[in-house]
């Protein structure tokens, strides 16, 4: 797996605790340039994409398969609209937005890989956070209870879990190999918000790290500055 590194998004901590508890969102916060547009992706009640548009001015929607999270986030002012990521994403045109986002969801789809096609296929980018099956809390709650783990990243019991596609970061990464996608940047997060760097080893951050986010594009994606228009014929809808 090759992963393209920028230093300046290696900071070795993520700095201020979001209101939101969701450190994942301040990283994938300096990921989303200025102006771009945004599609978040199963965004639950909106706190992300609201964050986005506040700190980023993204031209930002959404899209929930919950009617009370849609609720919250039109409640918020932003445009959000019902539907289900498993099957509605195939109605969004070709490079219809700048970035399509994914957080801590994608353990949740019926089919990740189709689901995965399709957020660079609607997007230049994708941004996907998921929790690390592959921690070392996970797996010695596997090996020494014999069950299915709990943890600050995995916190409801398997019975209550809507959690169908768990996965490590190696898993990840060799699914993104597979599909011939560009990992432009990827960090580790272990539990006190701290990066590890996918690039310098892979094998430690599987260990440690607690969940992980992901910037990805497809294969020889032609740079374009956030707001410019799709390539003729192609529009956002």
């Amino acid at each position: 797996m090759s992963i393209i590194t920028d230093s300046s998004h290696d900071a070795p901590r993520v700095v201020g605790a979001p209101e939101h508890g969701r450190v994942d969102f301040l990283v994938i916060q300096r990921m989303v340039s200025e102006g771009a547009r945004v599609l978040d992706v199963g965004c639950g009640n909106g706190a992300l994409l609201k964050m986005l548009t506040d700190t980023r001015h993204i031209e930002g929607r959404g899209i929930e398969i919950r009617r009370k999270g849609v609720n919250r986030c039109v409640a918020k002012g932003l445009s959000v609209i019902q539907g289900d990521a498993n099957t509605d994403l195939a109605d969004y045109p070709d490079d219809a937005f700048d970035f399509v986002i994914l957080s801590q969801t994608v353990q949740a789809m019926r089919r990740p890989r189709e689901v995965l096609e399709q957020l660079l296929r609607i997007g230049r980018r994708a941004i996907v956070s998921f929790p690390n099956f592959g921690h070392w809390r996970v797996r010695a709650y596997l090996a020494l209870l014999g069950r299915m783990p709990v943890t600050g990243a995995l916190p409801d019991t398997w019975f209550d879990t809507g959690n169908i596609h768990l996965c490590t970061i190696r898993d990840f990464a060799d699914l993104c190999a597979a599909l011939d996608v560009t990992v432009e940047r990827a960090v580790a997060l272990d539990r006190g918000g701290k990066q590890l760097n996918l690039a310098k080893s892979l094998w430690s951050a599987n260990l440690l790290g607690e969940q992980a986010v992901f910037l990805l594009s497809r294969s020889g994606t032609r740079d374009r500055a956030p707001g410019e228009p799709p390539e003729p014929g192609r529009s956002p809808g």
